[in-house]
């Protein structure tokens, strides 16, 4: 059975940062292609960044240059480090199989304020 499990998500000012890390169980890891998505109060689940198994990363324009997307295939996990953080970076935060979508984790809460 898959399992996706999100975790890091916390309460920081603008300016900082975060790592979110998300373990997946259930799937051949290291040949997925992993991403992380968001979803913001009121709004649809977003794209921000993904990975390939051979490490090429691609995200979305409104967090390049700030975030990276990485991965560990030894513990099946991939991370998500956020800097520069900005208010409009707050939502909740997922990571999933970006070819083959699995059943959604229950996320990770990033709010950045001050």
């Amino acid at each position: 059975q898959v399992q996706l499990v999100e975790s890091g998500g916390g309460l920081v000012q603008p300016g900082g940062s975060l790592r979110l890390s998300c373990v997946a169980s259930g799937i051949i890891f290291n040949i997925t292609t992993m991403a992380w998505y968001r979803q913001a109060p009121g709004k649809q689940r977003e794209l921000v960044a993904g990975i390939t198994r051979g490490g090429f990363t691609n995200y979305a324009d409104s967090v390049k240059g700030r975030f990276t997307i990485s991965r560990d295939n030894a513990k099946n996990t991939v991370y998500l480090q956020m800097n520069s953080l900005k208010p409009e970076d707050t939502a909740v935060y997922y990571c999933n199989d970006l070819k083959n979508p699995k059943t959604w984790g229950q996320g990770t809460q990033v709010t950045v304020s001050s």
